[in-house]
This record gives C-alpha cells, sequence and structure tokens, in this order.
C-alpha cells in the first residue's frame, strides 16, 4: 500500500481513490479494473497547455478506446470549472476534481516549482498509464504536451 508523498514506480500498484467526477458524482479507480486507464494530472483547466493537452487526448480518444482504455484528467480545479471546460472544448472523457489534492499526494505530483526564481507549490503535469490489473506500466513525469498522447498510446500498446 503507497503512502502519501512515497515515490511511485513503474509496475507499483496504482493507488486507489474516490473523487468528484463530470460523470456520475463520483468515481474510483478501482471500477476502471479490467479496463487500461491513462490517469494523468494537469494543472488548471482552460490554460494553455491545459487546454493543448485535453484537445489532444479528446482528438485521439478513439485510438485510446481501439486498446481498450479510459482517460481520465485530475486537477484541483472544482466540478464546476470542469463541466465549463468540458462544455467549451467538446471534451468527450471524464475529469475529477481533486481540490484536497488527495489524489495528487498519493501520486506525488503536487510539487514544488520555480517560475522567474519564485518559488511555489503546484501540480506537476504527469501522466500514469495503468494496466488492467490496477498496475502502473509507464509513468511520465514533467509532461510536454506537444506529441504526449502518441507517447501515451505507446505505452498503452
Amino acid at each position: 500500500m503507497m503512502r502519501e508523498g512515497e515515490e511511485l514506480s513503474e509496475g507499483d500498484e496504482a493507488p486507489g481513490f474516490t473523487l468528484p467526477s463530470t460523470e456520475e458524482g463520483r468515481v474510483s479507480l478501482s471500477q476502471f479494473r479490467g479496463k487500461k486507464v491513462v490517469l494523468y494530472f494537469y494543472p488548471q483547466d482552460d490554460t494553455p497547455g491545459c487546454t493543448k493537452e485535453a484537445c489532444s487526448f479528446r482528438d485521439n480518444l478513439p485510438k485510446f478506446e481501439k486498446l481498450d482504455a479510459v482517460i481520465l484528467g485530475i486537477s484541483k480545479d472544482s466540478i464546476d470549472s470542469h463541466e465549463k471546460f468540458i462544455k467549451k472544448y467538446g471534451l468527450n472523457f471524464t475529469l475529477l476534481s481533486d481540490e484536497d489534492l488527495k489524489a495528487h499526494k498519493l501520486y506525488d505530483t503536487w510539487r514544488e516549482k520555480n517560475l522567474y526564481g519564485r518559488k511555489y507549490m503546484g501540480t506537476e503535469r504527469s501522466t500514469f498509464v495503468i494496466n488492467k490489473g490496477g498496475r502502473i506500466v509507464k509513468i511520465f513525469r514533467k509532461v510536454k504536451v506537444d506529441g504526449h498522447e502518441g507517447e501515451a498510446l505507446q505505452a498503452l500498446s
């Protein structure tokens, strides 16, 4: 069992969580056992990099579905913010709200960042590819948005 702040490795069991969802109230990671999961953490709804990343997952969703995978996006934004983001960009996958940062801490994506010499805490853009048995098969940290959906697809095949 993973503890908060412990470094995850490929091959580890994906830590479980239940979060408010844009789909059906609350979603638990365990609901997706038997499917592959692309779990991606992003800093904020409707910002340039996050929008580009979400839209590339949206545009390539059929390729993910062909590999029996679901996409789950997580940020600290509220469900209300997520619903506006989904509507504005026609997103076709579930977004989860982690306002209390529980999942961020389990996956160690809430990290110190540095912008122009100013240090602050924020979401490190990260993706975890999880197999049908609930194990992490690939971890992408400090994700560069351009071409990332291709990397995630490759990790699924």
